[in-house]
């Protein structure tokens, strides 16, 4: 699996932070009391110093890459996760967006900038759920990364047919989630996450286990794929 592009990336990303986390401790000075942390109204309900409310997003964004480098070589079906390679290099590519775009954020909040947090966070988290949901279906069976069911483990038919349906739901699910945030409603935000990201992971195990039931190729949980 070529992570190069990622790794370039993730370094642009990290180095954005970094220089608007610099910007942000010299307009409001480290030690100044920042929000961290939002209630799903967009009202802040935690806070820090600057300095750690302003570093811990690329602190963050650190941990998550060394995570992306990690699991391809500890993935017991490397072969498959191998073959799956664009799907996993976008979904990182599109988690560390989000996670650059809730720094932007939180810096212009911590700052003094009226931001709506809960709506630029659930319109990014909209726009992720889109790009998993385009990208589900090539990702073959694997212990790190997709929908992990006991069924799915265990049945390639379970997988893939889990896969097709649960990533459709997810690209209807972020485009509301994205159009909620867009008309301001987070009560509908709320509601879309709650029906589509909770509810199709529910749906994922129903429908596995029914998919391994009729598929006679099913193997045991440590079975190779």
């Amino acid at each position: 699996m070529n992570l190069r592009s990622l790794y370039r990336l993730a370094g642009v990303s990290i180095a954005l932070q970094v220089i608007v986390s610099i910007w942000g401790l010299v307009q409001v000075g480290p030690s100044a009391t920042v929000p961290i942390h939002w209630n799903v109204a967009g009202e802040p309900n935690g806070y820090a110093p600057a300095w750690i409310g302003f570093l811990i997003m690329p602190v963050i964004t650190v941990g998550l890459v060394a995570l992306f480098a990690a699991i391809p070589r500890i993935e017991p079906r490397r072969a498959n996760l191998l073959k799956s390679g664009s799907a996993y290099v976008t979904v990182a590519l599109a988690t560390l967006a989000l996670l650059l775009l809730m720094h932007l954020a939180t810096v212009a909040a911590g700052v003094g900038y009226n931001v709506p947090i809960a709506l630029v966070v659930g319109a990014g988290v909209g726009l992720l759920f889109v790009a998993l949901g385009n990208v589900m279906t090539t990702v073959r069976s694997n212990f790190m990364f997709g929908i992990r069911t006991p069924w799915t483990l265990t049945s390639d038919l379970a997988w893939d047919k889990t896969h097709r349906l649960i990533g459709r739901l997810w690209v209807v699910g972020g485009i509301g989630m994205f159009l909620a945030s867009l008309l301001g409603r987070t009560d509908l935000l709320v509601a879309v996450i709650l029906v589509f990201a909770i509810g199709s992971m529910a749906l994922a195990f129903i429908y596995s286990y029914r998919v391994w039931r009729t598929d006679p190729n099913r193997r045991s949980l440590g079975g190779e794929a």
